[in-house]
């Protein structure tokens, strides 16, 4: 919402207020389409489905095999390939038969994109830092440029995506960027406070 947004951005300027970096936050649906999902969701409901008609063959074949069970065998897998895939586009789902490593790689990929895409790297000492929040993933991504260089520590950064975190559990999207930029802004007024000639608009 507006409110929500002018909340974020009175909580960047007060943060670069602080300091000669910029704090550019970020929020995307989703970092990457995973089609691969579909896929792994219509294998799996297709096993099932085809395991749970060999474990039940007594009860639908009583009589011996014949042409036509087989070819019901084969139809109602293709039917879970096809129900399973089309589940595999709902987010829980996608959450559930794909790898934690490679959503976290999706938004890692995504918010280096966005880096390159917004030109962030044009600051004047090179000192932008993305802050991301991707919803499918369930991801926060802290991405300092190269000026920021080694004063801030990784584990420093993800006391960021802990402060971001904790408000995103409670549905606080808003909270949660404002919490996370508040946290970055007192990291980098440390490391890169503000200068006397710096506008921090």
């Amino acid at each position: 919402t507006e409110e929500d947004r002018g909340r974020i951005s009175d909580a960047v300027r007060a943060a670069e207020r602080m300091t000669t970096a910029e704090i550019v936050p970020m929020l995307v649906a989703r970092s990457g389409l995973y089609h691969d999902a579909q896929h792994r969701a219509g294998l799996a409901l297709a096993l099932v489905v085809l395991t749970g008609l060999l474990m039940s063959e007594a009860f639908w074949v009583p009589w011996g095999w014949h042409a036509a069970n087989a070819a019901w065998l084969i139809v109602l897998t293709l039917m879970g390939y096809v129900i399973g895939s089309w589940l595999g586009t709902f987010d829980p789902v996608i959450r559930a038969v794909t790898s934690t490593e490679r959503l976290r790689s999706k938004v890692q990929l995504r918010a280096e994109r966005a880096f390159a895409q917004h030109s962030l790297f044009r600051t004047r000492d090179r000192t932008a830092v993305l802050l991301m929040v991707s919803l499918m993933e369930r991801h926060v991504y802290v991405l300092p440029d190269s000026g920021i260089g080694p004063r801030i520590t990784a584990a420093q950064w993800n006391e960021v995506v802990e402060a971001v975190v904790t408000r995103l559990k409670a549905d606080d999207i808003a909270g949660g960027f404002c919490a996370g930029i508040e946290r970055c802004g007192v990291l980098l007024a440390l490391a890169y406070p503000a200068s006397s000639n710096d506008n921090p608009d």
